[in-house]
């Protein structure tokens, strides 16, 4: 394997660009994301991510894991040995492995979606928490969830809070940002039945048939659905609170209610 350099400035020009996508304007201008952790990376391959550059740390990872890695792809990668210092400043999470990444952000559309005769997919509206979305997605992939759809999003998918969240789910879940019309749209014309939890509800969500076409919308913890979902949904469903509590996170909600479709459906 050869390596296009070694890095062992924090001031490196590579290493600010790398920084500053912590930004959003930045990550839509450069095109590009962040990417911490060998699975990951190999999951970015994997999944046909193009991958612009590796940065990873010798002493922390054997050059010989990166040169499997890159074996997934059918073109060249630049390849940049950094000092554990160096490595430290670009990894925010602990146990990453020595190896970051970039790769190139990529968007599909509802009608790229290839989905079984029976899916379930889980809609979000206006999801401003990164971390949510990101354990969303671990949550979709466990349950072997179709599609996760991201509607009028208040961050983006892309979101180094949202990768690191994932663990590299966001590469294996197909996920797709659209607005709440085109989403509705695209599940009506589907024949996908619309569930949406909603304190109102008056049904509990172990109450309900997830066996046919579904489509389970969560909202925010602080203000929940707006009106356009709870309005056009087909039925409305909630989560029994036992407390003085009348919410739970939205990414135990989501993993609640996910698990009990996928049990109706004897986890096939």
């Amino acid at each position: 394997m050869k390596t296009t350099g070694r890095i062992t400035s924090t001031r490196n020009q590579k290493i600010l660009d790398i920084l500053r996508l912590e930004k959003r304007r930045e990550r839509e201008q450069q095109g590009l994301f962040l990417v911490e952790g060998y699975k990951e990376a190999r999951m970015a391959f994997k999944t046909g991510y193009t991958v612009h550059s590796i940065f990873f740390c010798p002493e922390i990872v054997p050059s010989q894991r990166i040169e499997e890695m890159i074996q997934l792809a059918n073109y060249s990668v630049d390849i940049y040995e950094v000092t554990p210092e160096v490595y430290a400043r670009i990894a925010y999470r602990e146990n990453s492995e020595g190896v970051c990444l970039l790769a190139k952000t990529r968007f599909e559309s509802l009608h790229q979606m290839h989905l079984p005769d029976n899916p379930l997919l889980i809609v979000l509206e206006s999801i401003e928490k990164p971390g949510n979305i990101g354990a969303i997605l671990r949550t979709a992939d466990a349950a072997g969830v179709h599609a996760v759809i991201v509607c009028d999003p208040r961050t983006d998918i892309y979101n180094p809070n949202v990768v690191r969240a994932s663990r590299g789910c966001l590469f294996t879940v197909p996920t797709i940002v659209c607005s709440n019309e085109e989403a509705l749209s695209f599940l009506r014309e589907k024949g996908i039945y619309v569930f949406a939890a909603a304190l109102p509800a008056q049904k509990f969500y172990h109450e309900t048939d997830f066996t046919k076409p579904a489509a389970i919308v969560m909202g925010t913890e602080s203000e929940g659905l707006s009106d356009f979902w709870l309005r056009k949904a087909d039925e409305l469903i909630k989560i029994p609170m036992a407390g003085e509590a009348d919410s739970l996170n939205v990414s135990t909600s989501a993993a609640i209610i996910v698990y009990e479709a996928r049990r109706q459906r004897g986890f096939r």
